[in-house]
């Protein structure tokens, strides 16, 4: 992960200036043991699945990654100086750990994963994103997914 400090200015004073959206809603809920959740992933590393369109920089909108498509069909669109694409070379789990779902739903620490989980491209202005993001809640709400692992890139 960059530290602001380490950032080239330009992009070290675009991200201070930028505004922190406020919610109407409490973010935090009640809800069933986690034993009994089923957990999905969001991600902004920009991923996709190989023969659709891939993010560009500062697309608001997201894609849909089924649980059970195989590992070489993800694909990571997310590109940026101040992004290590290693990590996700060697173990895509790094940005999407559907194995790691799968292994706590056998160990009955979770009830299952969702049947679908989701990308969004990182370094996109969040008050562009709101509406995009409402789209997933209500879809994973529909897929019954009742909890997510939000994981930022």
């Amino acid at each position: 992960m960059a530290r602001l400090t380490d950032l080239p200015e330009p992009t070290r004073i675009r991200l201070t200036e930028l505004e922190c959206p406020e919610f109407e809603t409490a973010p935090w809920t009640q809800g069933p043991p986690l034993n009994r959740r089923r957990v999905a992933i969001v991600s902004t590393a920009g991923l996709y699945q190989r023969g659709e369109t891939p993010f560009q920089g500062g697309d608001a909108d997201f894609r849909r990654l089924p649980h059970d498509a195989p590992a070489d069909a993800v694909l990571m669109s997310h590109v940026s100086v101040n992004f290590d694409r290693t990590g996700w070379q060697r173990d895509p789990e790094v940005v999407l750990p559907r194995a790691g779902l799968d292994a706590l739903a056998a160990a009955g620490e979770i009830g299952a994963a969702g049947a679908n989980h989701y990308s969004f491209m990182g370094a996109t202005d969040p008050k562009a994103m709101a509406e995009q993001a409402a789209r997933v809640a209500a879809q994973l709400r529909a897929e019954g997914s009742d909890s997510a692992i939000l994981i930022p890139v």
